[in-house]
């Protein structure tokens, strides 16, 4: 049965500029009209804003990355504050176009990572998969503004094809993330047809979208919308808030409709210098976030993308807010802070440090407030007693990707950088305590797949005393 168009909270008084005033309500509210509308020249932009020399030079710049705007997310800008948090998202500076030391085209590595166009399997378990290069307005630090805004780049049925077919034999797949591009303006249909694709594959547990739309466009959360999705539980859904300026009612009514049809919401925020890298503000965000029932997820550290260096910050500055928020606000409105790392190595959560040292059954331990306490260990716990009910869980191969819990379960004794024995080999030619069966000689006992150890073989010296020297072991 369809949901009622209205909203359980009451329906907002709409936030518009001036400029908009004489639009009519059906049409304002109308996601489409406001996609048709979108801003994206001096001359546009000008009619509401007062756009200082560096705006205007990168807004007539050639090759700068890609400028739309919703006539909603424009109308929560400061038209005569250059220094406005919601415009300095959206609206190019002439600063974009310094280059910066260690910039990168695709910072993430997700290309290198792609087993198929659009599709990036860096986890074990779970996927990216990138269905649009559409945004409803563009974020100048987006990671992916390599092929972000360009109509030519966006992906084909067959590439969606070629997606769904590599989900659907590889069984270690549990998690699909939809992203982009913003999957929310995929024509409703497309998108319909990709999730219902998705959730036939019996081994995909969850699917998650990851939008901004919800605060670019909240109008796009229509009681269809809400339908659609509410046939493919489990289904999660993270929108991207960077300031307590972007959290309207008209965005506190879409996150109502979306969890009431199911839909748990989470935040992924990044850290951008003048916009948010203060502990008040991301304190004030987290708090506003979980009054409409957003819980705080991430807080990324702004990626190493070109024209993005004048927003980036220090990850010190990250840290000095996590030591803001963890202790001075409800556990579930801190967000995790992390490092993409460069080159592929995936999200590297980052936080202050409360282990202040650690002993033999004892670890000490510091809170928010600097108060320093010790945990007394057990000195009995017995980690094998776990074992036979482990056993009962069917484990999920992670070929090549053990990474440290490998080494701490005793599967592996080291991890070696590529071509670490070839560099220690130091171009030696084979002798004869390198030869031979060299994993086995290195193999420690107890670790990893090998369970047998040979013992050490005695060689005759052929001396005839009866004394034995030790020989190499084979």
């Amino acid at each position: 049965m369809p949901r009622p168009i209205t909203s359980p909270l009451t329906d907002p008084v709409h936030t518009r500029a001036p400029y908009w005033k004489d639009v009519p309500d059906e049409q304002w509210m109308d996601w489409r009209w406001q996609m048709a509308h979108r801003l994206n020249s001096v001359e546009e932009l000008g009619r509401i804003i007062n756009l200082t020399e560096s705006e205007r030079r990168a807004l007539t710049a050639k090759g700068l990355f890609r400028v739309d705007i919703t006539p909603y997310f424009a109308s929560l800008i400061d038209p005569d504050d250059p220094h406005c948090p919601v415009r300095k998202q959206v609206i190019p500076t002439d600063r974009e176009m310094v280059p910066f030391e260690s910039m990168m085209e695709d910072s993430l590595a997700e290309d290198k990572h792609s087993p198929v166009p659009g599709l990036v399997h860096r986890y074990p378990d779970r996927v990216l998969m990138l269905v649009t290069t559409q945004c409803a307005s563009y974020c100048r630090y987006c990671t992916r503004s390599r092929i972000v805004g360009d109509p030519t780049q966006t992906f084909s049925r067959a590439e969606f094809d070629a997606q769904i077919d590599y989900i659907e034999r590889t069984p270690q797949i549990r998690d699909v993330l939809l992203s982009g591009g913003d999957p929310m303006v995929l024509a409703p249909k497309l998108l319909d047809m990709i999730l219902g694709r998705l959730r036939a594959i019996p081994h995909v547990e969850i699917i998650r979208i990851g939008s901004r739309v919800p605060v670019f466009l909240p109008m796009r959360i229509t009681p269809e919308f809400c339908d659609m999705v509410d046939k493919y539980h489990p289904l999660w859904l993270n929108i991207h808030v960077n300031h307590p300026k972007e959290i309207t009612p008209e965005l506190a009514a879409a996150t109502d409709r979306l969890s009431r049809a199911g839909v748990p919401l989470g935040n992924q925020s990044v850290l951008l210098a003048g916009i948010n890298d203060s502990v008040a503000i991301q304190r004030k965000l987290v708090h506003d976030l979980v009054k409409i029932r957003v819980r705080p997820y991430y807080l990324y550290q702004c990626d190493l993308v070109e024209g993005a260096g004048h927003l980036r910050t220090t990850v010190s500055k990250g840290i000095e807010i996590i030591e803001g928020l963890r202790g001075h606000t409800s556990g579930y409105a801190v967000p995790t802070y992390v490092v993409d790392a460069p080159g592929g190595g995936g999200k590297i959560p980052v936080m202050p440090n409360y282990v202040i040292s650690q002993a033999p059954g004892k670890v000490v331990l510091r809170n928010f407030e600097g108060f320093i306490t010790t945990y007394s260990e057990p000195l009995d716990y017995d980690p094998y007693e776990i074992k036979a009910q482990e056993a009962l869980i069917p484990a999920r191969p992670e070929p090549g990707q053990e990474g440290v819990l490998a080494l701490l379960e005793g599967e592996r004794m080291s991890i070696e950088p590529s071509g670490f024995s070839e560099t220690h080999a130091r171009g030696g030619a084979e002798h004869r305590l390198r030869s031979g069966d060299i994993a086995q000689k290195w193999q420690p006992l107890g670790v990893g797949s090998i369970e047998v150890h040979k013992p050490r073989e005695r060689l005759n010296t052929g001396k005839g005393n009866g004394h034995e020297e030790h020989g190499s072991e084979e």
